[in-house]
């Protein structure tokens, strides 16, 4: 009976390791370079790039990392990010539009995954328009200090043909899943990234400070409003029914 509820424990204590998130609190500091055949010009300011990593939340300005918004906030599944649609609102209202938002169009843009989301995305699927994620066993090298592991993003196009991208990452920095990468396993620290026509950006870990980073480090900037998800839903279909009146002109 003694082993049995020592089992028990044990098993309990393995899975909730397996739930926790990484301990690890610090700053990775990235280049960004072109490193296609065809040279992409990547403006100074974005040449360099750092996410602020605190266990499962991740904070970044960092232009190759945000997709268009002034910053990202992750935490754990939810993610944040903030956008600036002043410039295009302006447009539209110096047309003649008006919008039931009534703000100066910098926004935060919530959202919020589910573990469930990404059970499948590691099973092999190579139907046109899919893609799934290879982690490769036993390959590793060392990047910025840190041992990174090999990932390869299988993409298939429309016509079947694989597009695979490799991505070097720690599986000991930020959350176990990554939702600002597509829900990989970790912290991606070496990636190159295919932008079409022989052009290619490669962003790669070359510092992982330890420890430099405090709950202030987390938090938004101010100035942009918090819209409920009907108020989002309301602009967006306003914004499309504009576009599609000037579209028609």
């Amino acid at each position: 009976m003694k082993k049995t509820v020592i089992l028990a424990a044990a098993l309990m204590l393995a899975a909730g390791s397996l739930m926790a998130q990484n301990s690890f609190k610090g700053i990775v500091k990235y280049t960004v370079e072109s490193t296609g055949t065809v040279a992409l010009e990547i403006p100074v300011e974005a040449r360099l790039a750092e996410i602020k990593v605190s266990g499962d939340d991740m904070f970044t300005k960092s232009a190759i990392f945000t997709q268009g918004s002034d910053a990202v906030l992750v935490q754990g599944l939810k993610q944040t990010q903030c956008v600036d649609y002043s410039m295009y609102l302006n447009a539209l209202r110096g047309e003649g539009f008006e919008f039931t938002y009534e703000g100066s169009g910098k926004l935060l843009i919530k959202g919020e995954a589910k573990e469930s989301d990404f059970d499948s995305v590691d099973i092999p699927d190579t139907e046109p328009g899919h893609f799934y994620y290879e982690y490769v066993p036993g390959e590793t090298k060392q990047i910025a200090g840190v041992t990174a592991k090999k990932m390869v993003r299988h993409t298939y196009d429309d016509e079947g043909v694989d597009h695979p991208m490799v991505m070097w990452y720690s599986d000991e920095i930020g959350p176990r899943i990554n939702i600002l990468f597509g829900g990989i396993k970790g912290m991606p620290l070496e990636c190159t990234v295919d932008v079409g026509e022989d052009r290619a950006i490669t962003y790669t870990a070359t510092e992982v400070v330890q420890g430099k980073v405090k709950d202030s480090d987390f938090l938004l900037p101010a100035g942009y409003d918090s819209l409920s998800e009907e108020e989002m839903e309301t602009l967006g279909n306003e914004l499309k029914d504009a576009m599609e009146l000037m579209q028609g002109e």
